[in-house]
């Protein structure tokens, strides 16, 4: 597979995509890498480090296309490469193209992956990597512009169905699905649905769906929303603007990237609540879409209430309408109403009985996928 691989400024990208090729070495696979980045400032060895962006259009664009006509040349008889690229930059330019069309088609990709990150972490990495007075919000407008970049660039070549948006991961490494992506696509590819801000201080019913969670991504390339979750940053800074305080100190996160500690302007994520609600309305819908089918987990909360959010309500309709395999893991006692039942390919009891279905029908990738 030959994978571009975009993203923001600020998204320690190389990092993670360095991760995913060790990864592939340990399970027999041999992925090459080339960052656009390193080749350009191999090219330009009278630039600064980190200071490339400040360079005249003129010279970023000659630049950029000595690069990438290196990358064509060098990777012409690789069968896995990734290219680690951005699609925008918005910098002191202004907003402006990070590719070339004709040398994308030259290089000819596989499959495009636009990688995200939680917008505090890629804020909090921006500022210790560079002198920026960018906000939240612009971290917010940023993103949003590399993600339809990427999937403009995936529809213009003709790549509609090998569009991704991949989370960096913050509380679980997703190194696993960009491994699969490139490299074992005969997984299934699964969205995760589950209730998330109602059952945060419910540990119980946390580790269920941590379980599930946990379980599904052993056996499929899974897209979990969970792994941005900005509603958790919005709902800390509600709750510090209650008791006046001006700013927020959250995790990092195990697999985030992130160095030094976070402190983050209470004012400044207020600001930016309509984009967080609205981005994660567009990112789980365009995750479900890219997906085979959706599984969806329905606890039982205290009581014997359903833990049945208005968002898996949503998710599972749009899954519904949009012709992908609906599959609900039903916990409570209280029998699902027919806007669950008559939606859904099939409704379980509990994760095992899930994963027999799975299994009996052939939805597992090829067991000597697994492992080495």
């Amino acid at each position: 597979m030959r994978a571009i691989v975009t993203g923001q400024v600020g998204m320690d990208k190389l990092n993670y995509l360095k991760q995913v090729v060790h990864l592939a070495g340990e399970r027999g696979e041999r992925v090459h890498l080339y960052n656009i980045g390193d080749l350009m400032y191999r090219e330009a060895r009278d630039v600064s480090p980190g200071r490339i962006l400040d360079l005249p259009l003129s010279r970023l664009n000659a630049l950029r296309r000595a690069a990438f006509k290196d990358v064509i040349a060098e990777s012409r008889d690789q069968p896995n490469v990734l290219v680690n690229t951005h699609a925008t930059f918005r910098w002191r330019h202004g907003l402006f193209s990070a590719i070339d069309f004709d040398q994308i088609q030259l290089f000819g990709p596989d499959l495009l992956v636009c990688l995200v990150d939680n917008i505090e972490m890629v804020h909090h990495r921006l500022h210790l990597e560079h002198q920026s007075d960018a906000t939240l919000k612009d971290m917010m407008v940023w993103r949003e512009e590399e993600v339809v970049t990427t999937e403009l660039l995936a529809q213009a070549l003709g790549l509609t169905k090998q569009f991704y948006i991949v989370s960096r991961g913050r509380h679980q490494d997703t190194t696993e699905t960009t491994f699969r992506l490139v490299c074992r696509q005969q997984y299934r590819k699964v969205y995760p649905s589950f209730p998330m801000t109602h059952v945060v201080n419910m540990p119980e019913v946390l580790r269920e769906i941590d379980e599930f969670r946990q379980t599904l991504s052993r056996h499929f390339i899974t897209f979990d929303p969970a792994d941005v979750d900005e509603k958790l940053l919005l709902d800390a800074a509600m709750e510090a603007a209650r008791d006046g305080r001006a700013h927020i100190e959250p995790e990092a996160g195990s697999f985030s990237g992130g160095r030094g500690s976070l402190r983050i302007n209470v004012r400044e994520v207020l600001d930016i609540a309509g984009d967080i609600d609205g981005q994660i309305y567009m990112r789980d819908f365009k995750l479900i879409d890219q997906s085979d089918m959706i599984v969806s987990f329905v606890p039982e909360l205290p009581g014997g209430i359903p833990g049945l959010s208005s968002g898996v309500e949503r998710e599972l309709q749009h899954a519904f309408e949009h012709g992908k395999e609906v599959y609900v893991v039903w916990k409570p006692q209280r029998a699902p109403s027919p806007f669950i039942t008559e939606t859904a390919t099939r409704v379980f009891k509990n994760v095992s009985e899930a994963l027999t279905y799975f299994e009996e029908r052939g939805m597992f990738a090829p067991t000597n996928l697994f492992g080495h």
